[in-house]
């Protein structure tokens, strides 16, 4: 019974995103699953949870259906009541969040998944991500296939993967249901091109993290002499030629922002498009170069102690 509810919600939830498209003018991805995803989102790293209830709440108001959230950052009860307080109906809101490693594992897998249900307040995630590619990660995606069938969980996906390509491999080609999107770092100054064939493969949507760089950025991308150029012959500014890109190379983007301005700024780029010379433009300046610079290794031992949830994109 709870898989044809399932079904029905999943339907519903189909339809809600394409009535809703010309109302947002925001674009979907079909995914590989059959389902629906609106492409462009917030994510809520590094807040707290009245930041991301703020930040979430305003979003929501204003035209945003996509929310990023992960066990790891520690606000997804803030994101829930954003969601419930928003008013706008649960089946018209794609939610993502992510396990942390300390979540994986035979069968506890499936109890922090109803912890995270909990803390967000709703019965069911319409993604759910491995957070990193470090620890139990067959038996932890085993549950998640549980919990796909048992409709708490409609779409599942890995996350920072790119960093062993063979996974992705592994994950697409072994697994009852293969992951239907990757998360990842990615920005024109790191496009993860061979990541991305690959995953093409596959038909796994790209999802991008730290689009606009993040903070260990420093705002490089924003003084880019080519991204500055273009923003000044469109009148938009650079965030918003960056999103553009994004959303014309096909991916997925969940820029992170607590603030209205941003929020606003962030969701203003469906009125323009992109020429195919500036697409060119914007390839030529990939350096393939993360911002974020920590090593596998120092994010495996982040995970060591099972008493801290570490704040991690």
């Amino acid at each position: 019974m709870k898989t044809i509810r399932h079904i029905i919600a999943t339907m519903a939830v189909t339809f809600s995103f394409f009535g809703n498209m010309s109302a947002q003018n925001v674009p979907t991805l079909a995914l590989n699953n059959g389902a629906v995803m609106p492409q462009f989102g917030i994510g809520t790293y590094n807040q707290t949870n009245d930041q991301a209830y703020d930040g979430v709440k305003y979003a929501l108001q204003h035209g945003y259906r996509h929310i990023d959230t992960a066990h790891a950052y520690g606000d997804e009860e803030g994101v829930g009541r954003a969601i419930k307080d928003s008013g706008i109906p649960r089946e018209e809101i794609w939610v993502t969040s992510k396990l942390w490693m300390n979540d994986y594992g035979d069968g506890k897998t499936l109890e922090h998944i109803d912890e995270m249900l909990d803390r967000l307040g709703i019965e069911y995630l319409d993604l759910l991500y491995i957070h990193q590619p470090f620890g139990d990660l067959e038996a932890c995606w085993k549950d998640m296939e549980k919990a796909v069938e048992l409709g708490k969980v409609r779409t599942l996906g890995i996350s920072n993967f790119d960093r062993d390509p063979a996974l992705i491999d592994k994950f697409a080609t072994e697994m009852k249901i293969k992951p239907a999107i990757l998360q990842l770092e990615s920005h024109p100054y790191r496009q993860a091109l061979e990541v991305k064939e690959q995953c093409a493969k596959y038909n796994i949507v790209l999802e991008d993290w730290f689009p606009l760089g993040g903070q260990m950025s420093q705002g490089a991308l924003f003084r880019d002499p080519v991204i500055l150029e273009i923003a000044q012959a469109h009148d938009k500014t650079p965030a918003q030629i960056i999103l553009r890109w994004h959303i014309q190379d096909g991916r997925s983007v969940i820029p992170g922002s607590k603030t209205p301005a941003h929020i606003d700024e962030n969701i203003d780029i469906f009125d323009f498009e992109l020429s195919a010379k500036e697409m060119q433009m914007l390839r030529s300046i990939n350096k393939e170069d993360p911002f974020f610079k920590m090593p596998g290794q120092s994010v495996r031992r982040m995970s060591e102690n099972n008493n801290v949830v570490p704040s991690f994109n």
